[in-house]
């Protein structure tokens, strides 16, 4: 009896260390492997370290996912404090977040923490039930994208910030300032990129080809009337010329010129 205390003591040690030294059949999942999410049949789980919620949920989610090769089913996890690319992609905000991937279809589980429900969920098929998500808020779509981007932005200056106050020692009034002129310098030059891109579009006025006026068909009647009166009257014009012109050849002419009739001499009376 005295050595049965001991030999159970190692025994459950032995146990904890097999149990710890055997690979977790979850798979855990980052930014750059999203994709992967788009072909065959995943069950993700979205969770943080400091949620007591999704610690409760851990040890039923990896006795479901001991049965992931049976059912056919990907079973991973996502840590949403390393990984904010993928959280911004699927908007979450509660946790511990499950979805169903299928095919590139995301629908939301929101049944019993369980992993009898999740087996039932996978193996009845219980997911065809549930609304998918729409294709504008879809991992792969450009909201969701953009999403992405914006949280993956929102956690490098939570690290840029840390690392001013805590590695710099710089004040946290320092940081404020630093990062307040970084956003005042970027949007000076997205301003100019933005006004470049626009002048080379649509080009000012002064630098634009003049361009023919439309015409309706009234003004071109007018037109057409005005541009016949005046070749009449320059045909008019020129045929007054033309008279000048001969007339005053006429007369510049040799033998235009006019001779006076010389009067005869008078008789001579005889005295």
């Amino acid at each position: 009896a005295a050595l049965r205390a001991p030999l159970c003591a190692l025994l459950c040690l032995a146990r904890a260390a097999a149990a710890r030294a055997k690979p977790s059949p979850v798979k855990v999942l980052s930014d750059g492997m999203w994709r992967e999410l788009l072909q065959d049949e995943w069950m993700v789980e979205f969770y943080a370290p400091w949620c007591p919620a999704c610690e409760n949920l851990q040890p039923e989610w990896e006795k479901f996912a001991e049965w992931g090769e049976d059912l056919g089913v990907n079973v991973a996890k996502v840590d949403v404090t390393e990984q904010p690319g993928l959280s911004g992609r699927f908007i979450i905000t509660a946790l511990p977040t499950i979805y169903h991937c299928k095919d590139g279809e995301f629908r939301r589980y929101q049944g019993a923490r369980t992993k009898a429900a999740f087996i039932n969920f996978i193996s009845d098929e219980e997911w065809k039930s549930i609304e998918p998500v729409s294709s504008w808020f879809g991992p792969s779509s450009f909201l969701m994208s953009s999403m992405s981007a914006l949280f993956k932005l929102s956690m490098w200056i939570r690290h840029g910030h840390g690392y001013l106050t805590e590695n710099l020692g710089i004040p946290v009034w320092g940081s404020y300032a630093v990062f307040g002129l970084a956003t005042l310098f970027l949007g000076m030059v997205l301003g100019l990129m933005m006004v470049f891109l626009a002048d080379c579009i649509c080009p000012s006025k002064r630098h634009r080809p003049p361009q023919p006026r439309k015409q309706g068909p009234e003004s071109a009647h007018l037109l057409k009337n005005r541009y016949e009166e005046q070749e009449g009257d320059e045909g008019d014009i020129s045929d007054d010329e033309t008279e000048r012109k001969e007339g005053s050849r006429r007369d510049s002419s040799p033998s235009g010129v006019r001779q006076r009739p010389v009067p005869s001499a008078a008789p001579l009376e005889k005295s």
